[in-house]
């Protein structure tokens, strides 16, 4: 059975599957028995393999965050957390590993289908993944960033809350492993516009045959694509090489963050 056969009848993604398979990090018992199911094991063989899942001890932290994180999501915290390389475009908002505490909880603020206890774990499970910015070993990540101006402008929580998220973002850009660049309104209509914010992932080579492919992320709001197939990954090369044409360059994205701070706190 080929890996799309696989993903299809599991119906979740060829990255997940394929993460299972190669190893990389551990396996829920419901997922070890749909697949032996779709594989047609043995009762025992079944039983020993979900009893092996429950006992695995190499649970990343977002797993107690439990019901907090859909499944789907739970799959992206793991490929950022072994990330060597995070290209991101951002059309609306602040992306969530460069938001500010306050910042975060307005955006959760705003689902009404959320708890008061939820929206908590959401925004903890947000500020726990930043962590991977100044992580020693593995060594961090490095972080290309390009946000749009009116992610910038849209105020989130109040004039307080936005003006700290742009210093932050200042604070944050000093970092050697991170670069933030913003893509003026000034540039019209690109095809960031129309391709929406999106995540590039690359992978460390590693010691396996064949290495993790680097993935594109691209979440909507009841779930996310996870492309990996080269000629998809080549398309949002082409994407993210037209921004690069179009975008401030370090030191012109400060100065803008910068003249914004100044508008939000005067208003």
């Amino acid at each position: 059975m080929t890996l799309d056969a696989a993903a299809e009848a599991l119906e979740c993604s060829r990255q997940k599957v394929w993460r299972i398979e190669s190893g990389l990090g551990s396996a829920r018992g419901v997922d070890v028995r749909a697949m032996c199911q779709l594989y047609d094991a043995n009762a025992e063989l079944t039983g020993a393999l979900a009893a092996l899942a429950s006992e695995t001890k190499a649970k990343g932290w977002w797993h107690a965050y439990g019901d907090a994180i859909p499944d789907w999501f739970e799959l992206y915290v793991s490929l950022e957390q072994s990330a060597n390389r995070i290209r991101r475009y951002d059309e609306a908002l602040v992306p969530g590993l460069l938001q500010t505490r306050a910042y975060a909880f307005s955006v959760y603020q705003h689902r009404s289908e959320v708890t008061e206890e939820e929206r908590e774990r959401l925004v903890e499970v947000r500020l726990q993944r930043q962590t991977l910015l100044t992580r020693r070993l593995p060594p961090a990540p490095k972080m290309d960033v390009v946000v749009s101006e009116a992610a910038l402008l849209r105020v989130v929580g109040d004039r307080e809350t936005m003006a700290e998220q742009l210093r932050h973002l200042l604070t944050v850009s000093e970092r050697p492993n991170v670069r933030i660049r913003v893509l003026p309104l000034s540039a019209g209509l690109h095809r960031g516009v129309e391709a929406g914010t999106f995540v590039m992932l690359e992978f460390p080579p590693g010691t396996r045959a064949t290495p993790e492919p680097p993935v594109i992320y691209s979440e909507s709001w009841t779930g996310a694509l996870y492309l990996d197939r080269p000629e998809e990954f080549a398309a949002y090369e082409n994407i993210w090489a037209g921004l690069g044409q179009l975008v401030l360059d370090e030191g012109q994205s400060r100065q803008l963050i910068n003249k914004i701070i100044g508008e939000v706190h005067h208003g």
